[in-house]
């Protein structure tokens, strides 16, 4: 690794396999950029990208940006780090948005910033293959962080679950169907005002500064929340944990939401003591008109005293057995004339804002483990540099398409590529009409190799108007609900729960490959570019990839697909199901056909020679 600071104007040469790569800097009169001049045929990472995985002819943007759907450049948490296929890496240590333009030169920019921008910027530049890059990048930013074994298991979501009979139904579905999940995430769990009170208790309003305990709320008049300590409780002794959602908002209430004193002391209080990212004229910026949550107001996570608050008034929720937090959003810093407590403006903490808050819940839970010994774990959509020190990421929201279902993992390997080590997505999608039963069950299929497998939905009011349907069942993307609406009855459980099993029957071999992995600065999903870097067959396959060291995933990602191609590398491999050999360095045809039974509906195989993933 090298490192460089860009002062003035200079040329560098860098050694690296396969030629001399030569990096300039290149002090122009409006926008000072750097040039790279090197072989490659592949570039990869940049951070979660839903458009490609080889970023070679693109040219790709370094921001951090909220698309609901169809995301194409777009991306919520983006890296300005990359690697190519002739082994050479750079990582721009910066918070400010830069352009990177891969074309037959490598271009780096940072659009309408000037020379200041470079000289506050460090480069370091790597050498080697993808597995040493990787790791020596991850090194610059602090261990990885492991999440707990039970993060391995189904988890289940939907937006409409605001109450504790949604609990007890979808608990109770759970044993009626047969499906196991070890994580609940509950997001209509709050009042919408101040997202740290369960909706329908009754308390008396305490002064902004203070917070509250758990017995401090009364729920004996609660239309919603009866008792919420006896439901976790419950979710327990079913082995489920709970995660909670969570904004990072300081809400400006509309007309139709109901008032809440509390949320209004809470906002005074934190305008009077600083405790909001400051606008131009000194007091809280607001969201911007046409943004999610516009007018509302965000907390400055970067000041120690917001940080130390925030928390206090949520520690309850841990005392009551809460197991992490769905940390959504992050996404709303839209001006640059904003500022912060650490002295950062705008233009520097556009990227920067979603990361420290993640950051600042991850600290938060890091203290609860270190007091208590239990493990609590973070799900988050947006992030940063140092995203794998507080895992989890998700792909964010998409619709039920298979154009979706590709984008999503593409998002999740270029993740992969620049770092992040746990990912997941919501199987089938997320919004619009509900998924057709040919594309829930091949998403389902995929996400059993996936880090972390969960099905979600958004609100019963969703953006895309009436997701049933067919004017029965729900929007949920549960199987049952997709069973129900698809009219496909028992085979089709039959088929989703076989992947729901083999999840938990993987869970052993997930748990030791992450192990594995953050002892190692290593992804547990790896594009073949990665796990075969002189394979040039693997250059832009990104319909397939290893799950840890020794399992090669194959998804269909296309409807009507009865054969699909697999490039094996070089080596012999294993059927995962039916155990027949293979000889690498081949394509082979594999069927993949949905009248078949569900083992033979996903191409998988397992290096020959390695310990089978499901064997003790």
């Amino acid at each position: 690794m090298k490192k460089i600071i860009i002062k003035e104007y200079t040329e560098y040469s860098v050694d690296f396999p396969g030629g001399i790569g030569a990096l300039t800097f290149k002090e122009a009169p409006e926008e000072p950029y750097l040039s790279i001049r090197l072989p490659y045929k592949g570039v990869y990472g940049t951070g979660e990208r839903y458009d490609a995985l080889n970023r070679k002819g693109r040219r790709t943007v370094n921001v951090v940006e909220e698309q609901f759907c169809n995301q194409g450049e777009h991306t919520y948490c983006p890296a300005p780090f990359f690697f190519t296929d002739s082994g050479f890496g750079l990582f721009v240590d910066t918070k400010r948005v830069c352009v990177f333009e891969f074309q037959k030169e490598i271009v780096v920019g940072f659009p309408g910033t000037g020379i200041e921008a470079f000289r506050e910027t460090t480069l370091y530049l790597f050498t080697g293959s993808p597995t040493e890059i990787i790791a020596e990048y991850l090194s610059l930013l602090g261990p990885p962080r492991m999440i707990p074994r039970w993060s391995f298991g189904p988890w289940i979501s939907a937006n409409r679950w605001n109450r504790d009979a949604h609990v007890e139904e979808v608990l109770a579905n759970l044993t009626k169907y047969r499906f196991p999940a070890t994580v609940l995430v509950l997001e209509a769990w709050s009042d919408e005002a101040t997202f740290y009170i369960f909706n329908g208790a009754s308390y008396t309003p305490k002064g902004g500064g203070e917070s509250f305990r758990y017995e401090e709320f009364d729920f004996s008049q609660s239309l919603y929340w009866k008792n919420p300590k006896a439901m976790i409780d419950r979710l327990h002794d079913a082995d489920i944990r709970l995660i909670l959602w969570q904004i990072p908002v300081y809400k400006k209430l509309e007309p139709q939401d109901s008032p809440c004193i509390q949320h209004e002391y809470d906002c005074s209080w934190a305008e009077e003591q600083g405790l909001c990212v400051s606008g131009s004229q000194g007091k809280p910026y607001d969201i911007p008109q046409g943004n999610w949550f516009a007018g509302s107001r965000i907390p400055d996570f970067t000041n120690p005293e917001t940080q130390r608050l925030w928390f206090e008034k949520r520690r309850y929720l841990l005392e009551i057995g809460v197991d992490g937090f769905k940390t959504d959003g992050g996404e709303f810093i839209y001006q640059e004339d904003v500022y912060f407590h650490n002295r950062l403006s705008g233009g520097e903490m556009k990227n920067g804002y979603a990361q420290s808050y993640i950051a600042a819940y991850a600290g938060f839970l890091e203290d609860w483990r270190e007091k208590t010994g239990t493990e609590k774990t973070l799900f988050s959509r947006a992030g940063y540099v140092g995203q794998h020190t507080t895992p989890i990421l998700w792909t964010g929201d998409q619709k039920s398409t298979f154009e979706e279902l590709r984008s999503q993992l593409r998002a999740g390997l270029s993740a992969s590529l620049s770092g992040v080590i746990f990912w997941s997505f919501d199987i089938g999608g997320f919004a619009g009409p509900l998924p057709e039963a040919e594309l829930y069950l091949r998403a389902t299929g995929l996400a059993c190799f996936c880090p972390v497998m969960q099905w979600h939905s958004e609100p019963e009011s969703g953006q895309f108007g009436d997701s049933s349907q067919t004017g029965i069942g729900t929007n949920e993307r549960s199987p049952w609900n997709i069973a129900l609406v698809s009219g496909r009855g028992e085979s089709f459980l039959e088929d989703l729960r076989f992947y729901h099993n083999l999840r938990m029957k993987l869970i052993p071999y997930l748990y030791e490959e992450s192990c594995f992995c953050v002892e190692n600065n290593a992804p547990l999903t790896r594009p073949l570019i990665y796990a075969y870097p002189q394979d040039k067959e693997c250059l832009d396959i990104e319909d397939a990839f290893m799950l840890g060291r020794s399992v090669l995933v194959a998804p269909v990602l296309t409807a009507g697909c009865t054969v699909r191609r697999v490039w094996l590398p070089e080596g012999n491999w294993t059927g995962f199901f039916d155990s027949v050999s293979y000889q690498g360095g081949q394509w082979v045809e594999a069927g993949c056909s949905l009248s078949d039974s569900p083992d033979r509906m996903m191409p998988v195989f397992f290096k020959s020679g390695s310990k089978h993933p499901l064997k003790s």
